[in-house]
C-alpha cells in the first residue's frame, strides 16, 4: 500500500458527476489504496444517516461491493493512537484543537508509511510527518 484515500475521495467515485483525475488515479493505483477505518466509518454513517430509498440502497451496495471488497481497511490500533495522542498533545499545547477522527486518519497514514489522498489538506496540514496528495484536477 502506498495511499490512504480521506473520506471526501471515497465519496469523489460516486458523485454524478465526478472529478476525472481522482477516477483516474484510483485506477492507476488501485493495487497501491486502502482507507483508514475511521474513513470507513464517516463512509457508512453518511449512508445511514439517509432515509430508506434507492438512493441509499444504491449507496450501501457500492460501499459493500466496491470498498468493502477492495480496499483494505486498517484499524486504529496502539501504534496509531499513541502517535495521535502525542500530536494531540503538541497541537493543543500550541492552541490548536484538530478534529478527532481527523487526527486518526492522520495516524494510521503515518504510522503505515502512507500518503494521505484528500481535497481537504488544510485540515490535515498541521500534524507532523504527515505526508500529503490531491488528486483533483483544480487542486494541484
Amino acid at each position: 500500500m502506498k495511499y490512504l484515500l480521506d473520506t471526501n475521495i471515497v465519496s469523489e467515485m460516486i458523485k454524478s458527476k465526478p472529478d476525472a483525475a481522482v477516477l483516474e488515479n484510483c485506477q492507476k493505483y488501485q493495487k497501491d489504496i486502502t482507507i483508514g477505518a475511521p474513513v470507513w466509518h464517516e463512509l457508512q454513517y453518511g449512508c445511514y444517516r439517509m432515509p430508506p430509498s434507492r438512493k441509499r440502497e444504491m449507496l450501501e451496495m457500492f460501499l459493500e461491493d466496491v470498498i468493502g471488497r477492495n480496499f483494505p481497511i486498517l484499524p486504529y490500533e496502539e501504534q496509531a493512537a499513541r502517535w495521535h495522542a502525542m500530536e494531540r498533545a503538541r497541537l493543543s499545547l500550541d492552541g490548536r484543537t484538530p478534529s478527532f477522527v481527523d487526527g486518526q486518519i492522520a495516524a494510521i497514514t503515518v504510522t503505515n508509511g502512507l500518503v494521505l489522498v484528500t481535497r481537504n489538506t488544510s485540515d490535515f496540514e498541521m500534524y507532523s510527518g504527515l505526508e500529503l496528495a490531491t488528486w483533483h484536477a483544480g487542486d494541484r
